[in-house]
């Protein structure tokens, strides 16, 4: 074996990276679904931007909270989020991705209804031990209510 120890460091501190990054995608569709607009605002960085085209637009974890609450506190949770596909270039510290997401709800007799389907493209940042998006940018790829003028 001609791996060093600093090698197989190195590579497990990576994977251990690219999976705290996979959580963190999955932790925004579940906190999102539950209504935790609070958990949700945390999973950005102290400057971190949300972008959702017409939904609205806020940096920071505390307007980040309230934009999400403001769009969708009534909602009580009865959506579900499916992310997949993660496309992640991580360099060091930072990183960029785009990730596939589709949201699913409940149609008029129960059946579930794909009701949204679209992409997000990101950069995050290690911030406080743990990775957080710096820029989230939300695109709808089927038309919904919300890609209407």
């Amino acid at each position: 074996m001609t791996e060093t120890l600093t090698d197989l460091n190195k590579r497990l501190a990576r994977l251990e990276d690219l999976e705290a990054i996979r959580q963190l995608f999955i932790d925004y569709g579940h906190h999102l679904d539950h209504c935790d607009f609070d958990s949700y605002g945390r999973l950005f960085a102290a400057d971190g931007e949300l972008l959702l085209g017409p939904m609205g637009r806020a940096r920071g974890p505390a307007a980040i909270t309230e934009l999400m609450r403001a769009r969708l506190g009534g909602s009580q949770g009865n959506s579900y989020h499916l992310i997949a596909n993660p496309i992640i270039d991580l360099q060091g510290d930072r990183a960029t991705s785009v990730v596939t997401w589709a949201a699913i709800t409940r149609g008029p007799k129960g059946e579930p209804a794909l009701t949204l389907y679209g992409y997000h493209k990101d950069q995050l940042i290690r911030e406080g031990g743990g990775w957080k998006f710096l820029r989230r940018e939300g695109h709808i790829a089927l038309p919904s209510k919300f890609t209407q003028p």
